[in-house]
């Protein structure tokens, strides 16, 4: 479930470049969080109804579909331009994501969910608060973060092989998913205020919460 981040500067314009597009920036950010909302809302649906159908899947094909949905939605929100578009990929990324937290969110409690629920809140608005603060250190950010996600996965996978079972992994991730909060926040805001970058920056910062909580959880529930 880890995420990948790519600079898709082609496509989304830096915030001083003209765009005939451009809405204002409470819009722009209202569309950033409803999109995100919707998100969790299909989530939180296809957890309360769609786990016996999932589990009835064969695992390969829960794997399968994952990738393949995932992907294509990847593929086709960074090509487009046009915010339907964007948005047919966000919703092939929300949809094997729901599929998963369907099968694994019912391992845990309910105080458990609700509390990393609540805890990513808290997290996400102080990161973006201080993305507004100090919005240099969070521009410089990108790279090694990048760079610290994919040799944590790398390290962590080698680890779980040779039996670890420890949990300093997912304070990993969760440092480095808070601070791609801020980041990704602060990216969106260099972007050009249109629908289609709206919905492009929601999708980065959709993944950055969805990661920071399931460790977060991961980390209540050991």
């Amino acid at each position: 479930m880890k995420k990948s981040h790519s600079e898709n500067l082609r496509k989304r314009k830096a915030a001083h470049t003209q765009c005939p597009d451009t809405i204002g920036t409470a819009a722009y950010n209202g569309i950033i969080g409803l999109t995100i909302l919707y998100g969790f809302v299909v989530n939180a649906l296809m957890v309360l109804f769609a786990r016996p159908f999932f589990e009835s899947l064969p695992v390969a094909a829960v794997l399968i579909g994952y990738l393949v949905s995932a992907f294509a939605g990847a593929i086709i929100a960074n090509k487009s331009s046009n915010p339907v578009f964007s948005f047919l990929g966000y919703n092939l990324i929300v949809l094997p994501i729901g599929m998963l937290l369907s099968l694994v969110l019912p391992d845990s409690s309910t105080e458990n969910i609700f509390l990393a629920a609540l805890l990513t809140g808290v997290v996400t608005v102080i990161m973006m608060i201080l993305a507004v603060i100090f919005p240099r250190f969070f521009a410089r950010l990108g790279p090694s973060l990048l760079w610290s996600l994919v040799i944590g996965a790398v390290v962590e996978l080698i680890a779980t092989l040779f039996g670890y079972g420890g949990n300093i992994f997912n304070w990993l991730f969760v440092v480095i998913f808070s601070l791609y909060i801020g980041y990704d926040w602060h990216k969106a805001q260099s972007y050009s205020k249109t629908v289609d970058n709206a919905i492009d920056s929601a999708i980065d910062l959709y993944l950055d919460l969805i990661n920071l909580f399931i460790d977060i959880l991961d980390l209540l529930d050991n």
